[in-house]
């Protein structure tokens, strides 16, 4: 900035003019405080520890845990699905399977950690001597990180844990699940179709579970113009968790 511009900005018909970093201040807006002053004041109250500042520095240091707990897990496939799947379920069973055929192959499975779909496909992993990769969400009614996971990761919040889960993987499998799942396929999706990834596998496991949807993003979704007529190739519907696999790590075999 040069002198001109600094005159410009001090010559306000609102008065002075104050600075707290890149932060411009006038009139009103001036606060009676100073930085250095906030930092060196003794004060017992704790209400910094609920503010914006302090919450942002939380968010680092997740970004960084999980950066750094994650960083050499290796080629690695994320299997999304419900909680609330039971051991009985067919999606159970399959999921487990899908978890050891990708250690099998010598890649790891991330899930969300939970129990259901998660618990499942983690299970199938470690029991096959791959690495089972749990992130979970900090939520008052989650029981905290399923017994097959052997590196896990608990986050306070979903940005940060969506990031881990996009950023490690290089295909996507998606069992029957309800609003987090639909959340999680959403993202990846939104995030392939605007080029802000680069191109990653997405598959969508049990046709049944999923037909609907899928005719809706080529019946009204398509024919509105809301999306392209090439975006539905995005995704692969598959009844065999064989199958789900393959196509998943499909850029992994490359």
């Amino acid at each position: 900035m040069d002198e001109e511009q600094i005159a410009r900005l001090q010559d306000s018909p609102l008065g002075d003019t104050y600075y707290r970093g890149p932060v411009v201040m006038r009139g009103s807006m001036i606060p009676k405080d100073t930085t250095s002053g906030n930092l060196l004041r003794r004060d017992d109250r704790t209400d910094w520890l609920h503010m914006d500042p302090w919450r942002v520095l939380r968010i680092q240091a997740e970004f960084v845990d999980g950066f750094g707990a994650l960083a050499e897990v290796g080629p690695a496939v994320t299997v999304f699905g419900s909680a609330r799947t039971q051991r009985s379920d067919p999606s159970y069973k399959a999921a487990r399977r899908m978890g050891r055929l990708l250690a099998e192959r010598g890649i790891a499975t991330i899930t969300g950690g939970g129990p259901g779909v998660m618990e499942a496909a983690n299970r199938g992993a470690s029991l096959a001597g791959g690495k089972s990769i749990g992130l979970g969400i900090e939520l008052p009614h989650e029981q905290g990180l399923n017994s097959y996971v052997n590196l896990g990761m608990t986050f306070r919040y979903f940005f940060v844990r969506k990031t881990m889960f996009v950023k490690y993987s290089s295909g996507v499998i998606v069992c029957p699940g309800g609003f987090g799942t639909l959340d999680e396929m959403f993202e990846v999706l939104t995030l392939v179709q605007t080029h802000k990834v680069t191109t990653m596998p997405i598959v969508l496991f049990d046709r049944q579970y999923w037909q609907g949807l899928f005719d809706w993003i080529q019946g009204t979704l398509q024919e509105r113009g809301m999306i392209s007529s090439i975006d539905p190739g995005l995704i692969t519907l598959t009844d065999d968790p064989d199958e789900a696999v393959e196509y998943a790590t499909h850029f992994i075999d490359r």
